[in-house]
């Protein structure tokens, strides 16, 4: 571990942001974007028709709930629930809701509580923001991510709550892919879905996740301007406290190359001037070993891009009390009020 802090204090962050103009900002934007996606392998992927499937349909005291699926890449289906408000009239804005781990994909974040893992794991960590999502008004896009509920690799079958991360960066590192630019890509495409559906208000898109779907949020939100609002809760953080010590931590937090181009506060910087607002408990382990000033140390460096574009009401820090949880008690109402205002 020495030896690695050693490196990334020789060859850190080339591409800091670090603008003093917003044209400056503008030409940071495009080289960080560009190489951004590179790293992840996101410019490998490649486009297929949607093929949108709707194939159930169940109606619940205050939302209706549809499975679907789409094609995102030729032969590569993601399967995703839609939870549908009841109250009001379509149509409503939309929110991608991914999820993290240990949450059997899109089961956690709908509210199935099919088993006692499944329910022990929502209670602990207020997982059914999809649920709280419909009931705020906004229609909510849960999907599978690939590795996870009916996308699990081979490997992880055996138990709904296992993660395929490991073994999708294992195949896709030599690739040139990752599994957070799969991710990436796959929530992009299932914006394109929501784009074509009627019950939905085209350009009111927002994305919200937690600790996992906080990593999902932050590189589609970053990479794609279409996403107006975002919420990373438990996921926001400096990357030497939190994975490059914390190197335990699951594999799809790992992109190769990364720490030699930017840290998480910098990858942030693209979603401004869209409003952000991060949730960070207070107890949360995956702060790292200096806790919240880890965190508010990648705060700080998004915060410079938001002043510097006229947008310092739009980031937010909702830090509450308590550990590595979705909150959602100030996130769904700024959700609300972005995407209804």
């Amino acid at each position: 571990v020495p030896y690695m802090h050693a490196r990334w204090d020789r060859v850190g962050r080339k591409l800091t942001f670090k603008a003093k103009s917003k044209s400056e900002c503008r030409a940071w934007r495009r080289k960080t974007l560009a190489k951004l996606k590179e790293l992840t392998g996101y410019d490998t992927m490649r486009r297929a028709p949607l093929k949108p499937k709707i194939t159930e349909e169940k109606i619940f005291n205050d939302y209706i709930r549809q499975r679907a699926e789409i094609q995102t890449e030729p032969d590569v289906w993601m399967s995703f629930y839609v939870m549908i408000p009841r109250k009001g009239h379509p149509p409503y804005p939309a929110v991608l809701a991914p999820h993290g781990h240990c949450s059997g994909g899109k089961l956690a974040v709908t509210g199935c509580r099919d088993s006692k893992e499944l329910d022990d794991m929502i209670t602990q960590h207020n997982y059914d923001y999809g649920i709280q999502f419909a009931r705020a008004g906004l229609v909510a896009f849960c999907p599978d991510a690939r590795g996870f509920g009916e996308r699990q690799e081979a490997l992880a079958r055996g138990n709904i709550l296992n993660s395929s991360c490991q073994w999708l960066n294992n195949m896709g590192y030599p690739l040139g892919q990752t599994v957070a630019g799969m991710w990436a890509w796959d929530l992009h495409r299932l914006a394109d879905y929501v784009e074509t559906r009627k019950d939905c208000i085209p350009g009111k898109l927002g994305c919200a996740g937690l600790s996992g779907g906080g990593l999902q949020t932050l590189w589609a939100s970053a990479f794609d301007s279409r996403i107006k609002c975002a919420v990373i809760s438990g996921y926001f953080y400096g990357y030497r406290d939190s994975l490059l010590d914390l190197h335990g931590n699951c594999s799809c937090n790992y992109v190769p190359h990364l720490y030699e181009y930017a840290d998480m506060g910098d990858i942030a910087s693209l979603i401004a001037p869209h409003p952000l607002l991060i949730e960070t408990g207070t107890r949360d382990p995956l702060n790292g070993a200096n806790g919240l000033k880890n965190v508010e140390s990648q705060v700080k460096i998004t915060r410079r891009a938001y002043r510097l574009l006229g947008a310092n009401d739009l980031l937010y820090h909702d830090i509450f009390e308590g550990e590595h949880r979705w909150n959602g008690v100030k996130s769904i109402p700024w959700l609300v009020k972005h995407l209804q205002g």
